[in-house]
């Protein structure tokens, strides 16, 4: 490569580190269940998308994960008088921490995802002190509908997963008329919708696995190892003026 192609003189050489393939690829992988977290958008007695969120905690579990679903009951909304030290708030703030990647369940509802899937997704901080709770961790995304098909709710939680820095797995699952693909037991029947379902958390926990030993790197950036030497710097010149 040419010098022309390879000169890039606004970039800080001391804080740009290139690939570092041993942090990359070598290393002993974790051997413990990879940690789920599974939210989902309704609070009705019979909803679909935690029906729907169930089958999937059972795939994950014979898969090997360590599932754990949160119950979005008695979550207040956010700036409703309210502060993280609200007990469900602490509850899903401790589970987001907790967890190496997660499972959104959402109806659709008015062509979007539910404003209680959206309450959970905004109770879960993009900072929190020095820890970024969603950072690098893996996401899979699901709807129901009570219509045809459509992807307008995972299309959205996809835009917030990135938003949140996670990485969004690529198949998502989406079951149209939703009522019919459920029996009296809450099970869902045999189905491609069904078989869809696998095919997702079978996805999630090998990206999961793939990925969480090696996260805090793949998501450690130029610009914020800049903005830190920047802060540092400001911070011992601030003490040695005073």
């Amino acid at each position: 490569m040419s010098d022309q192609h390879s000169d890039t003189p606004n970039i800080d050489d001391a804080l740009f580190f290139g690939i570092d393939r041993d942090r990359l690829f070598s290393g002993a992988p974790s051997v413990h269940p990879a940690r789920i977290l599974i939210l989902y958008g309704s609070l009705r007695a019979r909803s679909f998308s935690r029906l729907a969120a169930e089958e999937a905690a059972r795939i994950l579990t014979r898969l090997g994960a360590e599932v754990r679903m949160f119950n979005p009951s008695g979550l207040p909304l956010v700036d409703d008088g309210v502060d993280a030290t609200h007990p469900k708030v602490r509850e899903l703030r401790d589970l987001s921490s907790w967890c190496e990647g997660m499972v959104w369940s959402s109806p659709e509802r008015h062509g979007a995802m539910t404003g209680l899937m959206k309450t959970q997704i905004d109770w879960i901080p993009l900072s929190e002190g020095a820890v970024r709770p969603t950072q690098g961790k893996t996401l899979a995304v699901m709807q129901v509908s009570g219509g045809s098909q459509s992807f307008n709710a995972v299309n959205q939680m996809r835009v917030l997963g990135r938003w949140m820095r996670m990485l969004t797995i690529p198949n998502q699952s989406s079951i149209p008329k939703a009522f019919q693909e459920f029996d009296e037991a809450g099970r869902m029947r045999p189905s491609p919708l069904y078989d869809r379902i696998v095919d997702v958390m079978e996805e999630l926990m090998k990206f999961t696995l793939l990925t969480r030993d090696r996260a805090d790197y793949l998501v450690d950036r130029y610009s914020e190892r800049k903005e830190s030497a920047e802060a540092l710097i400001k911070r011992v010149n601030l003490s040695a003026a005073t």
